[in-house]
């Protein structure tokens, strides 16, 4: 039996902010939390003192991720998802959807198993499953998704997919008013995976049809997908008034504008809303070229591009996300924070045992420097990131 201790920072817990805390952590999980006066004759086997300037936060969630730290999710190896798993704790990052890209069929199949053989050997973000963002698509709207892979939506080819990744697939961004995308979208539905609505030229009507066959998620909001105009809401503002729809957003000030941003967050509420990196493998390296789906894309100036100019993915660090997000949309740190914690953990269903502090939930943590900073992630009880020692 191992015991962390961590005390007299700031916790964000469910019920509000204990301003000088603590968080005791046995076998990997949260064993109690509370003011620190409180804590008693409580110990551990190891205890960290934190700055009271400190906030100790839930890990944060990323639903869509293709690559960090030089590995994609398609790179179909071990070791490059262990690569990612390793590279996000440094950026506050506990788990995530390993995302795959539109590709030929080959090589998305060789991707889902080799998720389904990974075996993660501790100190990294949790794989909670994958993200398959293609190829059931519409061209009009790809964006870096490679055209000449967009396949039609297929039930009966998902099925082989899902058997193939031994049923890790969570969540499915597809075009729903291509034929057979609604077909697609209610199976998604009925067996419990999220059909999220993306890369798609689907007009309100359509849309609409889509949220009653069961899809309830928008994949990158505002980008690859119909946009809001005054006489047609698009995908864009369909996915803005659907309440059944939860919205991911890039919030790296390039993907959308900070203003859209604040209008997405005051249109969707604290509970509509997910901040998602769609990070590639240039994450956490130098300006240059880099592989996206058997493509170049280009890495300057904190933008990736494809050669004609076409955003593709994003080199964008969860922790900036939640940081920028107190900027762009004027809220609170905490706030922030759930979009990146609670509201993802939530849309997965794991909400029982991730995505805020409570006790018995994984001990899935990190905190964050008055500059909001990332100076320590613990992932399900153990020191996966520690910028303490080193400062």
């Amino acid at each position: 039996m191992s015991s962390l201790l961590l005390k007299n920072s700031r916790v964000l817990t469910e019920d509000g902010i204990i301003d000088k805390g603590y968080i005791l952590v046995e076998d990997g999980r949260i064993k109690s939390f509370g003011p620190a006066e409180e804590l008693g004759g409580q110990s551990a086997d190891k205890t960290i003192e934190l700055d009271a300037g400190a906030t100790l936060a839930p890990g944060f969630i990323d639903l869509h991720i293709h690559g960090a730290g030089g590995a994609d999710t398609m790179d179909s190896t071990p070791e490059a998802l262990q690569t990612i798993a390793r590279t996000l704790p440094a950026e506050g990052t506990t788990s995530f959807l390993a995302t795959t890209i539109t590709q030929e069929r080959s090589l998305i199949e060789k991707a889902l198993a080799n998720a389904a053989a990974y075996k993660p050997e501790g100190f990294e973000a949790e794989m909670l499953g994958i993200h398959l963002e293609g190829p059931f698509i519409n061209e009009k709207r790809k964006g870096a998704q490679p055209l000449e892979h967009i396949l039609k939506s297929d039930v009966e080819l998902f099925k082989a997919w899902q058997e193939k990744s031994g049923q890790l697939i969570r969540l499915v961004t597809l075009a729903p008013e291509l034929e057979g995308g609604k077909e697609l979208v209610r199976h998604l539905a009925e067996t419990g995976v999220i059909a999220s609505i993306g890369h798609s030229d689907a007009d309100y009507e359509e849309v609409r049809e889509a949220v009653e066959a069961g899809a309830t998620h928008v994949t990158h909001l505002f980008n690859g997908m119909k946009g809001l105009h005054h006489r047609e809401p698009g995908t864009a503002g369909a996915a803005l008034l659907f309440k059944e729809l939860i919205v991911e957003m890039i919030a790296d000030g390039v993907h959308v504008r900070p203003e859209m941003i604040k209008l997405a967050l005051n249109s969707k509420g604290m509970d509509g809303m997910v901040l998602i990196t769609d990070s590639m493998r240039a994450k956490c390296l130098k300006n240059g070229t880099y592989d996206l789906g058997g493509q170049d894309v280009t890495v300057k100036d904190g933008m990736a591009l494809l050669e004609d100019g076409t955003l593709a993915g994003s080199i964008l660090r969860m922790k900036d996300s939640v940081k920028n997000m107190t900027k762009f949309a004027d809220i609170t740190l905490a706030e922030a924070v759930k979009l990146a914690s609670e509201n993802p953990a939530k849309q997965l269903k794991v909400f029982d045992r991730k995505g805020s502090i409570a006790e018995g939930k994984d001990a899935d943590l990190t905190v964050l420097n008055e500059n909001m900073d990332i100076v320590l992630t613990i992932c399900r009880g153990k020191v996966a990131y520690n910028h303490l020692e080193v400062e």
